[in-house]
Order: C-alpha cells, then sequence, then structure tokens
C-alpha cells in the first residue's frame, strides 16, 4: 500500500542533518531516566516545518515517535518523521512505534541507526513493506554515542567502559602529598555527577576508597531513575566497614571485586549489606558484572585501577578532566602503570569532544573500537 508522498518526502541532506541533529537533542533529555531502554527522540516535519517532537521520558512510557505524531497530530500525514533509533517492530511495554507510523500515515522515515536487538529489529523493513519511503544513516554516528552502552550490550560480554580522570596540566592525579584535595571546580565536578546519572555502576579502587572515602552517589544531577550500583576492585576486598560506601549499602547497591578474601570479613560485609564477587582478573570481573545486568559502568580511578584497565585494553571512553594546575615533583601521574608504548607507534586515540566547565576542559577520546574487536 503506497503511502501520498507529502511536499517533505524528498531527500535533502542538509535538512536531514538538521532535524535529525534536533532529535538528537529531544534523546538526550531521557538522560538517566530511560535505562536499560536507549535515549531516543523523534521530529516530525511537514512542508519544511516542524509540526511534533517527543524523546523517551521514562522508562514505560511512550516512546519518542509516539509522542511527536500525538503532538503533531493530523499533519502527520504525508510528513517525514526523523528517529534516532530504528523504529520497534514489537509489542513491549508499548505497542511496535513502526505501527504508530504506519496509522499517521507518514510518507518518510529518517533513521539514524538501526536497532541491534533481534527482538525490536525490523521496523525499516515493515515500513518500506508498506509503501513509506525510509533512509537510514543520517548523523549515525552522533546517534552510536549517544546510546553506546546499549547498542554495544546487545552482543558484549561485559559491560561498557568509561574511564574517568580528574588530572593536572602535567598529567597528575594527586600531589606530592598524596592527601586528598579537589583539582577540578564545581562546574566540572557536577558535570561528572551528570554522566554517573547514565551508568549502571560507579567503580574505584580500594586505594582511592582509602584515601578519599567516597560516597559515589549522584547528587549534583538530575536523580536517575535507578541509582547505579556502588562497585569497588581489590585484591583482598577488605572495604572499610567504617567507610562511606559500606555505611550506606542499604542506600544504594555496593559490589566488592576481590580476588580473595577473607571468609569472615566476607561474612562482615554480607551482613551490612555489601556483595561481594570473586574474581581473578579485571577482565573477569567485568563479564561478572556483565551477567548481573550492568551495561555500563564509569571507572573514577584511582591510578592503579586506571593502568590496569588500560594494559587490558578494557577502557571503552577515556574522559579527562584537565586542570589548569602543575603539581611538580613527586606528583603521582595518572598513566604511570599504563603498558609503555613508542612514540613513533603509539595508539592515537580518537577526539570526541572537548567541553569547557569553569576553568576546567574536559576531552572524550575513544580508544579500541568495541563493536569491531573481540571481548577484553
Amino acid at each position: 500500500m503506497a503511502r501520498r508522498a507529502g511536499r517533505d518526502t524528498g531527500a535533502d541532506g542538509a535538512a536531514d542533518v538538521r532535524f535529525m541533529r534536533r532529535a538528537l537533542a529531544l534523546a538526550a533529555r531521557g538522560w538517566g531516566q530511560v535505562s536499560p531502554n536507549p535515549m531516543v527522540g523523534a521530529v516530525v516535519v511537514r512542508d519544511g516545518k516542524v509540526v511534533g517532537e517527543g524523546y523517551h521520558a521514562a522508562f514505560g512510557r511512550d516512546h519518542a515517535e509516539v509522542m511527536a505524531l500525538g503532538r503533531a497530530g493530523a499533519q502527520a500525514k504525508g510528513s517525514t518523521v526523523y528517529v534516532t533509533l530504528e523504529p520497534c517492530a514489537h509489542y513491549g511495554k508499548t505497542p511496535p512505534c513502526t505501527e504508530a507510523l504506519l496509522a499517521a500515515g507518514v510518507s518518510r522515515v529518517v533513521i539514524a541507526v538501526r536497532d541491534p536487538h533481534p527482538v525490536a529489529a525490523g521496523g525499516a523493513e515493515r515500513l518500506r513493506a508498506q509503501g513509506v519511503t525510509v533512509a537510514v544513516g543520517v548523523c549515525e554516528e552522533e546517534a552510536r554515542e549517544l546510546n553506546a552502552a546499549f547498542l554495544y550490550a546487545v552482543t558484549s560480554t561485559r559491560p561498557w567502559v568509561t574511564l574517568k580522570l580528574a588530572i593536572s596540566v602535567d598529567g597528575a592525579v594527586a600531589d606530592h602529598t598524596r592527601k586528598p584535595g579537589w583539582l577540578t571546580g564545581p562546574e566540572a565536578r557536577a558535570e561528572v555527577h551528570r554522566l554517573r546519572a547514565q551508568h549502571d555502576a560507579i567503580g574505584v579502587g580500594m586505594g582511592t576508597v582509602l584515601a578519599d572515602d567516597p560516597l559515589l552517589t549522584v547528587r549534583d544531577a538530575r536523580v536517575p531513575r535507578v541509582a547505579p550500583q556502588r562497585v569497588v576492585f581489590s585484591r583482598t576486598g577488605r572495604l572499610p566497614v567504617t567507610s562511606a560506601m559500606a555505611d550506606t549499602a542499604g542506600d544504594a547497591p555496593v559490589i566488592v571485586v576481590a580476588q580473595e578474601i577473607d571468609p569472615a570479613y566476607e561474612a562482615t560485609l554480607n551482613g551490612m549489606g555489601v556483595d561481594v564477587m570473586i574474581a581473578s582478573t579485571l577482565g573477569e570481573a567485568l563479564r561478572a558484572l556483565r551477567t548481573r545486568g550492568l551495561h555500563s559502568i564509569l571507572i573514577e580511578g584511582g591510578a592503579r585501577l586506571a593502568g590496569a584497565l588500560l594494559f587490558d585494553r578494557l577502557v571503552d571512553r577515556l574522559v579527562l578532566f584537565t586542570a589548569p594546575v602543575v603539581l611538580g615533583a613527586g606528583a603521582l601521574n595518572a598513566f604511570l602503570l599504563a603498558p609503555a608504548q613508542r612514540a613513533e607507534s603509539a595508539r592515537r586515540m580518537r577526539v570526541l569532544g572537548r567541553k569547557a566547565f569553569g576553568d576546567d576542559l574536559m576531552t572524550v577520546y575513544a580508544l579500541d573500537d568495541a563493536r569491531a574487536r573481540e571481548e577484553g
């Protein structure tokens, strides 16, 4: 059954990019609220004008396409719909978005990225079979980055790993005294809390726990739908029973990943609500966390854990917050334990973006292409 073409259905590269970027901006409004679903935005355009917008605002609520079509009303007939992820073709918590698009009589659907999920995929083919013009791949890289953890989780055996470090200009994470202290300003620290809100877990090494006694909760950002689990990586697993995390294990889950642990101490931690996992390697630990449903983890230090993850090539994204200070002699270098490389053959990381937060500069790097490599 062919759909009548509206005046907006012809391909226009510049317009497609402009409207898709608007859809991506809408999708990002679901940050921290839709997991384990992806963030999705949709824009309905007719005669070159936006007549409806929507985004997936919360898990279990209307999908982006349904919201945008509802706002467009009768103007959706013959329109072009821009959506950041392939419309679903299955019945889940909500009916298939493909059927909503067909019922609205849209003429063209522009998709940023295909849905790799075997259950939800197939929307593009369903639309084409019913005479709707479908274009795929507009702003694909941006759409993939927005939902990197979701897309990776479909075929991965470990979570998507983001390593976040706050460093000085000379690459240090701590000064010569090793005493706790903020390197970055309040704007950068608030951005870290925003990053936490979109991850399933936040991880640190035991050295960071002993030095800083962090809570690892989301405070200076919109509260996520599900609080990230807190993960401590330690050889012996001896999370202090007086630590902030042990004391608040009932508020948000705490997992200690150890190579070995004294059974009596494990029982004590269990009694406080702290879970303990045994894993001989970081790769094994990450795979075990994935079996618990964790799709993403934000690693926040310290230098030993960062070096081990980089050495084992288990980092997908590196986020550096660089403070405009030099810590000088005796400071702890962030990459002291990373694998040594020769200057002329060192792996070059792709820069995905830079943004200033106060006087601090955030740079996001892509390391290995996780979609193309085997699991670590």
